[in-house]
Order: structure tokens, then sequence, then C-alpha cells
């Protein structure tokens, strides 16, 4: 009875990990989308205010945060944001909303090891630390630049990494000692920032020119650049750290073996100005098309597109929710 009941868990267990929510927002219709990754249905449409760009989970897989940014692009004029909508995933609706106290156009959104909420805050040139308990912000973290779009977390969660898209660097931030360690030149303007599951290695990416910057986290230096093809927008490492997965304005992802830096595969489509999201069992990349209005699917175990969710122009950060 055991080894039968071990054999159906092994058997189902695919099924259960392809079944998971994907959340995305479509800052065109200022909505949540929450979609069945192995049905590819929307169960829900949630509207949050202008424009929601990124979307995070919390860990427990219960709510999802969406910062509203505001209706500008990133460093333009426009409204600026000073919120975030806190969605009950389950029910399908938006219920609660954090004020974060001051506009300060928030984008991206992280849970740290900590179980707090980390928000990017701009036009604070800072990253805002936020209570999920209380709603409250508790925390600022310095970068000291301009534009801290994007941002990632070591896996410890003892520093945090900001991408500054028009000072063209990358903050280095002791978020214990809620301090600016150093920043890091990278080039006239970048977007978009990864970071390798060992946290030994963050990637941004040159705008002006076809390359990715390999950061070292062991002296916050960069140490190497990976030439490309086309420039990449954003990009993502497959759970194993063996690749790197970036989507390129021209429209086209790049597949790069992260070992030598060189591209191992190359895939046509539409223009990517979004995200790309990793499945956590690495055999998934999602890439949303924010001008097709679709998530491009590439199965990373046959290395072959697969036909993508089609949606509505507009849609933009992508993540996963546990169930």
């Amino acid at each position: 009875m055991k080894k039968s009941l071990l054999f159906s868990l092994l058997f189902l267990l695919p099924s259960l990990l392809s079944a998971q929510k994907l959340l995305v927002a479509n800052q065109g219709d200022h909505t949540l989308l929450i979609i069945d990754t192995s049905s590819r249905k929307t169960l829900a449409t949630v509207g949050v205010d202008i424009n929601g760009h990124e979307v995070i989970a919390s860990p427990d897989g219960k709510f999802a945060y969406v910062p509203i940014y505001g209706n500008s692009g990133v460093g333009k004029p426009g409204t600026d944001g000073s919120t975030v909508e806190v969605i009950d995933i389950a029910s399908g609706r938006a219920i609660h909303i954090i004020d974060l106290g001051k506009p300060v156009r928030p984008h991206c959104a992280k849970f740290g090891p900590d179980g707090m909420l980390y928000v990017s805050a701009e036009l604070a040139k800072a990253v805002d630390v936020v209570d999920p308990h209380t709603q409250k912000v508790f925390a600022e973290l310095p970068t000291g630049q301009i534009d801290s779009h994007m941002f990632v977390l070591t896996p410890d969660g003892s520093r945090v990494y900001t991408a500054n898209v028009f000072a063209g660097s990358v903050s280095v931030v002791d978020t214990r000692a809620r301090k600016l360690l150093t920043t890091i030149p990278v080039a006239k303007e970048i977007q978009r920032i990864s970071i390798s599951p060992d946290g030994r290695r963050v990637y941004t990416h040159d705008e002006d020119k076809p390359r990715i910057a390999v950061i070292d986290t062991s002296n916050n230096s960069i140490s190497n650049w990976w030439d490309l093809p086309a420039v990449v927008y954003s990009s993502a490492p497959t759970p194993d750290g063996h690749w790197l997965i970036a989507n390129a304005l021209s429209g086209k992802i790049f597949v790069i073996d992260t070992a030598s830096g060189k591209v191992a595969h190359v895939y046509d489509i539409p223009a990517a100005s979004g995200e790309v999201l990793v499945a956590p069992d690495g055999n998934l990349a999602y890439v949303s098309c924010p001008q097709a209005g679709t998530i491009e699917i590439l199965n990373l175990k046959s290395w072959q597109l697969e036909p993508p969710i089609r949606l509505t122009k507009g849609v933009d950060g992508l993540a996963f929710a546990r169930q």
C-alpha cells in the first residue's frame, strides 16, 4: 500500500507542479490576472489602480501585491503612485491598500527570507521595507541613485541590488544596517536585473550595446561582459543556475550558458519589453510581451516554444503563487 501510494504521488507530482497559478500584471487594462498554468485559463481578472506594472505573491500563496506606479514610464513625467494593492488570490478580490506614506512610484516588489515585503521607491531613491501584517513601512533602504526601478535580494536577504535605469548603475544596499554599501557603474542606461540562485552573480542589461554585465557579489564589481546578438531587456536564471533566459526588445529569447556566457538557443517571439519568469521546477520559462498581449512559453526540457497564452496588450509583471 505504501509503495503504491508513493508511486501515485510521484506520478502526480509533475501535474501538481504545473497546476500552480500564474499572476500577470496588465498595466494597459489596469488589472491583475490570475491564470491556471495547467489549463492556461484566466481564473480571475482583478481591477487595480493606474498603473500596476509588477506583482509578487506572498510566500504562502494566499495574497498578491501590486505596486501602483502611476501613469508614466520610468524617468518620465506623469502621476506618482504611493500605494500597493493587496489581492486575495482565492477569491480574486482586492482587499487592502498599503499606503507608503508619500509619492514614490513603487514598481518592483519581492518578499525577503525575513518575511518582509520589499518595494522599490524610485522617487525616494530607496527600497521600502513593509511589514505585511501591519501593512506599514518600517524601514527605507537608500539606493543613492535615480530610477531604482527593479531589484533583487541575495538568498540570505542581507543585500539588495537595484538596477538604476538612467543612472546606468547598480546600487548595493545592506538590508540589516540599512545603508548603501557601494554603487557599481555599468552603462549609460540599463534595464532590469536578476541574480543567480546561489547569489554569487548578479546580471543586468546594457540598453546601449547588446551585452549583459555579470557582477561578482563577492567584491561587487563587474567580472565579465557577455556579448549578445541584440539588446536584451530582462532575464531570469534557471533553478540550477546553468542557463540564463533573456528577452530582447527586438523580439527574441536567448538562452545563455552561464558557464561560458555563450548563447546556446535563440527563438523568435513578439517584441518583448516585459518580464522573464522561470517555473520553480525549471521546466518552463514565461516571457511577457506587452505589445502583443501574449505570454510566450519556452519548454526548457524539449527546447521548443509552446503555444503562447493570449491575453490583451499591456501584460507585464509575472509571478507564481504556490498552492
